[in-house]
């Protein structure tokens, strides 16, 4: 798909590999809704860009723990532009930002859970007549393969609770939700992927987290400009990316009855139900 002229919304993507991802489509001719929390980082990215002679992004500053300033800013991006063609998900914290305690968003849900799936998942749902009215458009929730299934008998880990566990049950949470979100889209010319785009990559996530980087966010942003603009997934959708390669994620994915209560919990707690 040829990126010139497509207006493309990317969360987090003032560092790391949205940073990444953001910058090489600005350079492609694609008008960049940048993300962050950081407005000093946000512009510093807008510079870096135009230095590039990229076309200019437009930066939008919102904390993602808040489902308010998560429905500002979905207000903000369709006030401001008449088409979406791709929608990323890309903001999340890692399973130590902020230290190992179990922390709450400021609806006081299990942080984590919040940032990283219930968000993205208030982001879409408003953002979707946009994307639709745009079709053929795409929507990519950057996913994980570190994978926990939900407890439905206590979603936010009040017992038990462990930062890497809370990661990676947001992370599973994300991909239920892509392939209900397909089977929601079909036929409407938007097409929903989730990806684990790179192991371990060189990012202020993963370092916050005391590891030992295993991979480049290029690596990383390659695999999620390929869901973004590949021309083989075009018209592919509720698929799950390893990479480059498309995999199953855990099995929990694939139940409909765990689809289907955690969509109803996710509406209740968005306010969109």
């Amino acid at each position: 798909m040829d990126m010139k002229g497509k207006t493309v919304f990317i969360t987090g993507s003032t560092d790391g590999v949205g940073r990444y991802v953001a910058t090489q489509l600005a350079g492609q001719g694609a008008k960049v809704l940048l993300h962050g929390r950081d407005a000093a980082r946000g512009n510093a990215v807008i510079a870096d860009i135009k230095r590039a002679g990229g076309a200019a992004p437009v930066f939008y500053q919102a904390d993602l723990s808040s489902l308010a300033e998560t429905r500002k800013l979905a207000e903000r991006v369709l006030a401001d532009t008449d088409r979406l063609d791709v929608f990323v998900s890309n903001a999340g914290i890692g399973s130590q930002n902020e230290g190992p305690q179990r922390q709450v968003s400021r609806d006081g849900h299990e942080l984590r859970f919040a940032v990283n799936y219930l968000a993205g998942f208030l982001l879409a749902h408003l953002l979707l007549p946009r994307l639709k009215a745009s079709a053929p458009a795409r929507i990519v929730n950057v996913a994980s393969l570190g994978q926990h299934p939900i407890d439905f008998d206590d979603v936010m880990i009040t017992k038990n609770y462990s930062g890497s566990r809370a990661y990676a049950q947001s992370k599973l949470s994300q991909i239920l939700f892509t392939i209900d979100l397909a089977d929601e889209l079909n036929g409407s010319g938007v097409t929903a992927n989730s990806l684990h785009p790179a192991t371990y990559m060189n990012t202020t996530m993963v370092r916050a987290g005391g590891i030992a980087p295993i991979s480049t966010v290029e690596q990383g942003g390659a695999a999620i400009l390929h869901l973004v603009s590949g021309d083989d997934v075009e018209g592919r959708s509720g698929l799950f990316f390893n990479g480059m390669n498309e995999m199953k994620a855990n099995p929990q994915a694939y139940d409909e009855k765990a689809r289907a209560k955690l969509k109803a919990l996710s509406l209740k707690l968005t306010g969109l139900g």
